[in-house]
């Protein structure tokens, strides 16, 4: 190979290392905190880039997505000395008007999340009892957030939303748990099913009522209806006995006597009206006999 090309390669080399560290590309979710000569100096991107070659000027990429730390499993004792084990989520981003702290005040902002986590959560759960513990998560996740964003503001950290993931309380409480969990559900079947019930028999006495009610009605109805036709029967027989004839009714009671006549018993009683009643008939038996004599007196 001839010495001049080898040359000329070598120096095309050297021109593109160079320009590979003066020339950035800085992505539109990143930063770069560019030092010169180890001392801050400014914070530059996104876009094009363009520093001098190190130890001149050092640019660092800053990452300011949001990403999420897994805290692993800690075993934690509550307030009233009951151990429990919980896992959870940190979910946090690095601000950009502090991205430089994020490099400048701390060497690894990540792992001293997890670990000021850790300690955070015993303290937490230390003041809270194994009752609450299960039952307020999202106060608990709150509280876990905010003890963390004060720790890491100074670093140019937020963080977002803390999410436990699992609580595992001790078995011996588990099994506690689902005896407390079996007898409320059996409880409230038993309400139901009582509830069910005396919903049934306040509806069957009702029906009961209404049945009584309707009868009762029907029956009065049926005394009035009965009632009414008896007077108007009554009416109508005293009607038709205020233009019947003395001597027809005098008739009907011979008839009655006659009746009575053919029976075998040996005692009558005849009622004191009888003679009132006779007495228009054998007056006019009387006189149909006195006017034929009367007529014959003259011959």
């Amino acid at each position: 190979m001839d010495i001049g090309l080898a040359i000329a390669i070598f120096a095309a080399v050297i021109v593109i290392l160079i320009l590979r560290t003066i020339i950035h590309i800085v992505p539109q979710y990143q930063r770069l905190v560019v030092l010169a000569l180890g001392r801050y100096q400014k914070m530059a991107g996104p876009g094009l880039v363009l520093l001098l070659p190190p130890p001149i000027q050092v640019g660092i990429n800053v990452d300011l997505r949001e990403f999420v730390v897994e805290i692993p499993q800690q075993t934690c004792i509550t307030k009233d000395n009951a151990p429990i084990s919980i896992d959870f989520l940190i979910y946090q981003k690095v601000m950009e008007e502090q991205a430089a702290d994020s490099i400048l005040k701390i060497q690894n902002f990540r792992t001293a999340v997890t670990g000021i986590a850790t300690t955070t959560l015993r303290a937490v759960i230390g003041d809270i009892l194994l009752d609450d513990v299960l039952a307020k998560r999202e106060q608990i996740n709150e509280v876990l957030r905010t003890k963390l964003d004060e720790v890491t503001q100074r670093w140019g950290v937020k963080v977002t939303t803390v999410e436990i993931r699992e609580l595992t309380p001790p078995r011996d409480v588990q099994e506690a748990m689902n005896r407390q969990l079996t007898a409320e559900r059996t409880r409230r079947a038993s309400v139901t099913e009582a509830e069910g019930k005396r919903a049934s028999a306040i509806l069957v006495a009702e029906g009961d009522k209404q049945s009584n009610i309707l009868q009762a009605e029907g029956q009065r109805q049926s005394q009035i209806l009965r009632a009414e036709g008896f007077a108007l029967a009554l009416d109508k027989i005293n009607e038709m006995a205020g233009h019947a004839d003395p001597r027809t009714i005098t008739l009907q009671y011979l008839e009655a006597l006659k009746a009575l006549g053919a029976s075998p018993s040996t005692k009558w009683v005849i009622p004191s009206e009888f003679a009132a009643l006779v007495a228009p008939l054998a007056a006019f038996a009387r006189g149909g006999g006195g006017d034929d004599g009367e007529k014959k007196a003259p011959r």
